[in-house]
């Protein structure tokens, strides 16, 4: 998931991975597109990255 990763800008893997309570691989998954995240850690890093699940996970839109 690039979006991902586009949001994480500058900050560390760790740091948000720590933040949002995955390890610092599952992170790197994510933002890989090589697993998608449970419900509960989509919502966590939506309230992270102040944007909407549906933003992060599903639209198209990258603004």
């Amino acid at each position: 998931m690039s979006k991902l990763r586009e949001l994480r800008g500058d900050k560390s893997l760790e740091s948000v991975a720590e933040a949002v309570g995955v390890s610092p691989q599952a992170l790197s998954y994510y933002e890989r597109g090589l697993r998608v995240p449970r419900d509960s850690v989509k919502i966590k890093l939506a309230q992270y990255y102040k944007r909407s699940v549906g933003f992060i996970f599903f639209s198209n839109d990258t603004h």
